[in-house]
C-alpha cells in the first residue's frame, strides 16, 4: 500500500515536472526568434541578416529601404514587447493592459499630449524622413503579422495577456518623445520650486543653492569625447561615448549594423526608431551627450476650470478642451479633461492655480538620422544636424580623414531677461519665448588646436554667448577628470578609452574628505566613531570603489550638509539637494549668514557627526567594515518576471554592488549609469568596441539576454564587428513570390 502511494506521488511529481517543462518551453523557448535558415518577406531583392556571438544583427540588403525594413523586423524579433511598452507609456495606454497601477503614468502622458504631438509631427514630416519611418513600420508589422500567437512570454502574462497592435510611424515618433521627456522634463522641479514661495522663504539664498543654470543634484547625462590622431596610438582620430540613463532590462539601446548601397553604418539604436542614433559608418563617427539647456517652462494661468476662460494681457481668451478617456483593465474607463492654453496644456492644478506647460517638443520635429548615417564629412554631418529639433544634444564627431568636431543641437528657446526655473506669470505676457536660437549660432568646434573635444553635460555655451541660457548643466568634476586622463598619456588606445569610461575618482568627495579632516583637527569631535572615520579619510585616494569605506563617510556627510543648508533657507520641503559644486563653493568661500555664527568648521563637523550616526545605524560598526557597495546597489528587475512568483528573480540582475558616484566619470547612482559604451578607432575600425548593459535580446530564454553584463560590470567590451564579421547564425530573406 505504501509502495503504491509512493509510486503515485512520484508519478504526480513527474507529471508536474513535465507540465512545467512544457509550459516553460511553450512560453519561453518556442517564441525565440528565427535567426537562421530562410524566410520570405516583402523586400525588393534577397538579403541577409548575420548574427554575431552577441546576437547583434548585421543586415546586408540591396537598398536602404530593404535595410530599414529589416531593421524594423529584427528589432521586433528581439524587443517587440519593450517597443510596445514604450509606445503605450507615451500614448497613456498602459492601464488598458496593467490596470489601475499605471493610471498615474497614463494621466501624465495624456496631459503632456505626447500622442497629439507625435501625430502633428508626422503631418509635418518631410517626405524623405517619412519614407524612412514607413519602411521601419513595414518591417515591424511584417513581424507582428507573421507571428500571431507566437510572441514572447510577456504578451502571455496571466491576467495581462494581449496581442500588439500594428506599428505606426507616429509610434516611432512617440518613442523618440519619451527620450525627449526623460532628458528635458523639468516640470516637476519647476512646480516644486514654486511651492516654496511664501513667508519665510529666502529666494536669493535658494538661488545660491540652486542656480537657474544648475538644476537638480543628479540628471540623466553622458560622456563623449573625440581625440585627434596626434593623441592616438594608431595615428587616426578616436571617439568614445557612454550615455548615462536609467538601467533597465531589456537594455535601453539595441545594436545593429546596416549595410546597403550608399549605407554602411553600425551602432546603437532606440527600439522602435529607425537608423543608428550613435555609431560610425565607413567615414565618420559620432557620439552624443545631453545638452541640458532648459526647454520647458511652467506658466501660472488665471483660468476658470469650468469654462476654460483665462486672462492674457488684460483680455479673456478661451482654452481648448481636450477630452480624453483612459481604458483601465478590470475597471470603468477614466475620463480626463485637459485645458490647453496658448502656453500649452494644464499639467498641474493646485490650490486653485492652474499650471500650463510650454515645452519645445510641442513646437517641432526633425529626424535627420538617415542623413547622419550616410554623411561622409563634417559639412554633411552639420547639414543633417541642422534639422534636428531635440532633445538638445552635444554631438561629438571624428572622421577617417583626421578631423574632429563638435556641434550643439536642438531647439533652445530665447528668453529675454528671465529664467524658467520657477513658474511664470502666464497672464502678464512678460515671459514669452522669442522663438529659438538659430542653428548657425549654436556652439560648434572643428579641429581645435588641443586635438581634444569632450563633453560631460557641462555648460558648453561660452560666457560671452549672446543669448540668455539656463539649464541642468552638470558640475565640472567629470569633464575635468576626462580631460586630465586624456592628456596624461601621449598615445591613447581603445583600452585607455575604456579605462577613462570606467574611472571612479571623485574630486568632490576627495575635497570634502580633506575639509572634514581639517575641521576635525581644528575643533575635534566627541563622537567615538569620528576618530575611526578620520583615519579612513586620511588614507583614502578619492576612488569611489564599492569596497571602500571612505565614500560612505563623504557621501553621507554631503547629504547632511545639503539637507541642513536647505533648512537654513526655509526650503526643507524641496525634495532635491544642492549640487556638490555648490557645497564645495560654500566650503571654500564661507559666505556670511549661512551657518550658525559663521563657524564653518563647527557646522561641517556637526554634519559629519550626524552622517556617522546614520551610517552606523545602517551598517553597524566599526567604520572600517563599511563598504560603499552596501549603499550603492543596482537592481535590474525584469518588468514581467518579478510578477511571476515561481520565477521571480530568475530574470533579474542584482542586487549588485556598484562603484562610482554622481561626480565620477563612471557616473553611477541607484537609478542612473552608463547605458552602453562605445569606442571607435579610425586606425582600424575592427578595433572599435561597443557593449550594452545586459544583452541584445529581450527574450529571457535567449543566450543573448544578459550575456554582456559581465563585460559591462568589469569595464571591458566586445569588438564592434564591421569589416570582418564573426557570423554565428545567418537568416536569408527572399522576396515574396509575386
Amino acid at each position: 500500500m505504501l509502495n503504491r502511494a509512493v509510486r503515485i506521488v512520484n508519478v504526480s511529481i513527474a507529471l508536474l515536472a513535465a507540465l512545467a517543462a512544457a509550459a516553460i518551453y511553450w512560453l519561453a523557448f518556442r517564441p525565440l526568434p528565427k535567426v537562421s535558415g530562410e524566410i520570405s518577406a516583402p523586400i525588393s531583392s534577397p538579403a541577409l541578416v548575420k548574427r554575431d556571438a552577441r546576437g547583434i544583427p548585421h543586415i546586408e540588403a540591396a537598398s536602404w529601404q530593404d535595410a530599414i525594413f529589416l531593421q524594423g523586423y529584427v528589432t521586433a524579433q528581439d524587443r517587440l514587447w519593450q517597443m510596445d511598452g514604450i509606445r503605450r507609456f507615451a500614448a497613456g495606454q498602459l492601464s488598458e493592459v496593467f490596470g489601475p497601477a499605471t493610471l498615474a503614468a497614463d494621466e501624465r502622458s495624456r496631459r503632456m499630449r505626447l500622442r497629439e504631438i507625435a501625430e502633428k509631427d508626422l503631418q509635418n514630416l518631410p517626405e524623405a524622413q517619412r519614407a524612412v519611418m514607413v519602411q521601419y513600420a513595414r518591417g515591424v508589422n511584417y513581424f507582428i503579422d507573421t507571428h500571431r500567437g507566437d510572441y514572447s512570454l510577456e504578451f502571455a502574462l496571466p491576467g495581462h495577456s494581449y496581442d500588439p497592435q500594428p506599428w505606426t510611424m507616429a509610434d516611432s515618433i512617440m518613442v523618440g518623445l519619451i527620450m525627449f521627456k526623460n532628458l528635458t522634463d523639468t516640470a516637476d522641479e519647476d512646480f516644486e520650486r514654486g511651492q516654496l514661495l511664501g513667508p519665510g522663504f529666502n529666494l536669493d539664498r535658494f538661488h545660491t543653492l540652486f542656480p537657474a543654470s544648475q538644476g537638480q543634484y543628479l540628471s540623466p547625462g553622458s560622456n563623449s569625447w573625440a581625440v585627434s590622431g596626434a593623441h592616438a596610438a594608431g595615428g587616426k582620430p578616436m571617439l568614445a561615448n557612454d550615455p548615462h540613463l536609467e538601467p533597465s532590462v531589456p537594455a535601453t539601446w539595441y545594436l545593429v549594423h546596416l549595410k546597403a548601397p550608399g549605407l554602411n553604418v553600425s551602432g546603437a539604436t532606440l527600439p522602435g526608431v529607425p537608423c543608428v542614433i550613435s555609431g560610425h559608418n565607413e567615414n565618420i563617427a559620432w557620439g552624443v551627450t545631453n545638452l541640458e539647456a532648459d526647454v520647458l517652462d511652467l506658466y501660472v494661468e488665471n483660468l476658470d476650470p469650468k469654462t476654460g476662460r483665462y486672462q492674457y494681457k488684460g483680455a479673456t481668451q478661451q482654452a481648448q478642451l481636450d477630452r480624453q478617456t483612459i481604458a483601465v483593465k478590470g475597471q470603468k474607463p477614466v475620463a480626463l479633461d485637459i485645458w490647453v492654453t496658448r502656453h500649452g496644456p494644464i499639467i498641474f492644478e493646485d490650490k486653485g492655480k492652474a499650471y500650463a506647460m510650454r515645452w519645445s517638443a510641442a513646437d517641432g520635429f526633425g529626424f535627420p538620422f538617415m542623413d547622419i548615417n550616410r554623411a561622409a564629412n563634417f559639412q554633411q554631418f552639420r547639414a543633417a544636424l541642422s534639422t534636428f529639433w531635440g532633445p538638445g544634444q552635444n554631438f561629438q564627431y571624428a572622421d577617417r580623414a583626421g578631423n574632429i568636431g563638435y556641434q550643439a543641437t536642438g531647439a533652445v528657446p530665447i528668453r529675454r531677461n528671465f529664467d524658467g526655473d520657477l513658474p511664470l506669470d502666464g497672464a502678464s505676457g512678460d515671459f514669452e519665448w522669442n522663438g529659438y536660437i538659430p542653428f548657425d549660432q549654436m556652439p560648434s568646434i572643428y579641429n581645435p588646436p588641443s586635438g581634444i573635444i569632450a563633453t560631460a553635460n557641462q555648460r558648453t555655451f561660452p560666457p560671452d554667448y549672446p543669448f540668455h541660457i539656463t539649464g541642468d548643466f552638470a558640475d565640472n568634476y567629470r569633464i575635468n577628470q576626462i580631460k586630465s586622463l586624456l592628456t596624461a598619456k601621449p598615445n591613447l588606445t581603445v583600452d585607455d578609452m575604456l579605462a577613462v569610461q570606467k574611472d571612479v575618482y571623485s574630486a568632490y568627495d576627495h575635497f570634502l574628505a580633506q575639509q572634514i579632516i581639517a575641521a576635525y583637527q581644528n575643533i575635534g569631535s566627541k563622537n567615538e566613531l569620528a576618530a575611526q572615520a578620520i583615519d579612513i579619510l586620511r588614507n583614502w585616494n578619492g576612488q569611489m570603489d564599492k569596497d571602500a569605506a571612505a565614500p560612505v563617510i563623504t557621501q553621507f556627510t554631503s547629504r547632511e550638509c545639503g539637507a541642513d543648508l536647505l533648512l537654513r533657507v526655509g526650503s526643507s520641503r524641496f525634495p532635491h539637494l544642492p549640487r556638490p559644486q555648490i557645497i564645495q563653493n560654500l566650503l571654500q568661500t564661507h559666505p556670511p549668514a549661512f551657518v550658525p555664527s559663521n563657524n564653518w568648521n563647527a557646522w561641517l563637523i556637526s554634519c559629519f557627526n550626524r552622517a556617522l550616526d546614520t551610517a552606523r545605524a545602517r551598517l553597524g560598526s566599526p567604520a572600517s567594515k563599511w563598504r560603499w557597495g552596501q549603499i550603492l546597489q543596482w537592481n535590474l528587475d525584469h518588468p514581467v518576471g518579478k510578477q511571476l512568483p515561481l520565477v521571480n528573480g530568475l530574470f533579474d540582475i542584482g542586487p549588485i554592488e556598484m562603484s562610482g558616484s554622481s561626480t565620477t566619470v563612471k557616473q553611477t547612482a541607484p537609478h542612473l549609469g552608463p547605458s552602453e559604451r562605445m569606442v571607435v578607432d579610425f586606425s582600424d575600425l575592427d578595433k572599435s568596441v561597443q557593449n550594452l548593459t545586459v544583452g541584445e535580446s529581450g527574450f529571457v530564454a535567449s543566450g543573448n539576454y544578459k550575456d554582456q553584463w559581465p563585460a559591462y560590470y568589469n569595464g571591458t567590451s566586445f569588438p564592434m564587428e564591421f569589416n570582418h564579421i564573426d557570423t554565428r547564425q545567418t537568416l536569408t530573406i527572399k522576396p515574396l513570390a509575386k
